[in-house]
């Protein structure tokens, strides 16, 4: 008897040796550490530092790379996480010129791509691409009601020569002219140039009765500050890639009043009871300054940790499907957040459904003031 019970106890012992181990989610991160996104990254890298080890209760672990602000680092990235990692996921970038790059890689690989920037790319290539922050008309509705009620008739755009300025430029051009705003100027600068005196003289010399810069991070206060020294004395908007400190920071005085749209998270406490993200965001900012101090609160840093939300919402559905590392899991990933319906995120109010990979409604934008050196819900 006690030979049969060592025999069993032996078997036993080898099949749960040879049964196959419940494979962790791995997800591929590919943000701007370094360069002029970096600004962008790191707080999102700050954030995905305090994600449990275990979502839905599964194993997830996070491969964080740098892609300098570079889009051939981030193909690189992209590259490495579905050829040798293996990912079941994609999150980055947070530069949109890099997240665009990257969107090819992905689609091919058959791999969801949870882009950090509001990247856009050629009809019917977003089957894998879903966007974190919120998309261009979105954003614009708060700006443009504002400047109606504050008489606006005549604007002035500056903005960056890439992806990013180029999709603002076309969405309020569309939607300043529904309103009756005339664009009376529009200037162009590269993200690396250092000064924008020659645009900046041209929209002074226009004198419209307001001015957007689309431009990022601490990137955003160079064009404001330009037109600000040069006298110009109408309103200033700014994109959500500017809510972030580094806007004050480095702006200082001279971005005193701007007018910024942001997600609810920068500004949580503020938020009416009534708005649908108050009690999220306030949990973000209440996670995020326990770690990092206050004011450390960043949209980007938002955004990373919406994606937890995502996945503590879709990893049940997709595990029911197939198991990490196959293309069976990644497929159901993608179908889980296709299909998620109405999702409560601090930056907003998110439905992506399958003709809609932005998702976010008019609920979610928020136009901020800077006051006194910080932001303020504009009046």
């Amino acid at each position: 008897m006690k030979t049969i019970k060592k025999t069993l106890a032996a078997m036993a012992a080898t099949l749960l040796l040879a049964a196959p181990a419940l494979a962790d989610v791995n997800i591929g991160v590919s943000l701007s550490l370094t360069g002029p996104g970096s600004g962008l990254g790191i707080p999102m890298e700050k954030e995905f530092k305090l994600w449990p080890k275990e979502i839905a209760g599964q194993k997830v672990n996070l491969i964080v790379l740098d892609d300098a602000t570079d889009p051939g680092k981030g193909v690189s990235n992209a590259r490495r996480f579905v050829t040798e990692d293996k990912v079941d996921m994609i999150i980055g970038s947070c530069i949109t010129t890099v997240s665009a790059a990257m969107a090819p890689v992905t689609e091919e690989a058959k791999t969801v791509q949870l882009s950090a920037a509001p990247v856009g790319v050629p009809p019917g290539h977003d089957h894998w691409l879903f966007r974190l922050p919120q998309g261009f008309s979105v954003m614009a509705y708060p700006i443009i009601e504002h400047m109606k009620a504050h008489g606006v008739k005549t604007l002035g755009f500056i903005g960056y020569t890439d992806a990013y300025g180029e999709l603002w430029l076309k969405e309020i051009s569309k939607d300043a002219a529904a309103a009756g705003i005339k664009l009376v100027a529009t200037e162009r600068f590269a993200r690396s140039d250092t000064s924008v005196t020659p645009q900046a003289l041209k929209l002074v010399a226009a004198n419209p009765d307001a001015i957007l810069v689309v431009a990022s991070g601490s990137g955003a206060a160079m064009p404001e500050m330009a037109v600000v020294e040069r006298g110009y004395k109408g309103k200033i908007y700014q994109t959500h890639a500017a809510a972030t400190p580094d806007l004050m920071r480095i702006g200082g005085k001279e971005v005193e009043g701007t007018y910024v749209v942001s997600g609810p998270a920068v500004i949580a406490e503020q938020l009416p009871d009534n708005h649908p993200s108050k009690q999220v965001a306030v949990d973000y900012v209440t996670q995020f300054e326990k770690a990092y101090g206050p004011n450390s609160r960043n949209q980007f840093a938002a955004h990373a940790y919406d994606a937890h939300i995502v996945l503590a919402k879709v990893l049940p559905v997709a595990l029911k499907v197939a198991k990490p590392g196959t293309p069976e899991f990644r497929a159901a990933l993608r179908d889980a957040i296709e299909h998620m319906g109405r999702t409560i995120f601090s930056q907003g109010v998110m439905d992506w459904t399958p003709t809609d990979h932005w998702g976010y409604t008019n609920e979610t934008g928020v136009l901020l003031q800077v006051v006194g050196g910080k932001f303020v819900v504009a009046k």
